[in-house]
């Protein structure tokens, strides 16, 4: 069984906010209530009942998850440094790390059978009329 940190990132890199302290269950759903409870609450529930090799393949989406939000975090410290030496700083480090990372985001959602969350936003291409 997942630990209750190992649930909030599961949340959190799926696009969905905390949960605070509600308790949820299929049957209650006040912390997503209005928006979207079919979701959240499918969400939670495959989360509850996963099989032993569905939760090991989770765990390494987390690990990878975690792994890449640190990449993106650490690769601001550059951002001061166009050059130093032979050294050559990838303008679009930051953009092609959160790509990256938003990507796996999206793998883990489709993984576990749920669209992603709010924060994930919609993907793909979006067309504007002016």
């Amino acid at each position: 069984m997942l630990t209750d940190l190992q649930l909030s990132d599961v949340r959190r890199f799926a696009g969905y906010p905390m949960r605070g302290d509600v308790a949820l269950s299929k049957d209650n759903d006040l912390a997503w209530g209005q928006v979207a409870p079919i979701t959240w609450q499918a969400l939670n529930y495959r989360l509850a009942t996963l099989r032993p090799e569905e939760e090991a393949r989770v765990v390494t989406f987390i690990t990878t998850l975690s792994g890449l939000e640190t990449d993106l975090l650490s690769s601001t410290d550059n951002l001061d440094t166009d050059q130093a030496a032979v050294w050559v700083h990838n303008k679009n480090e930051v953009a092609d790390r959160n790509k990256l990372y938003r990507m796996w985001r999206r793998e883990m959602c489709a993984f576990i059978g749920v669209e992603p969350g709010p924060s994930l936003g919609t993907g793909g291409i979006s067309l504007v009329r002016g």
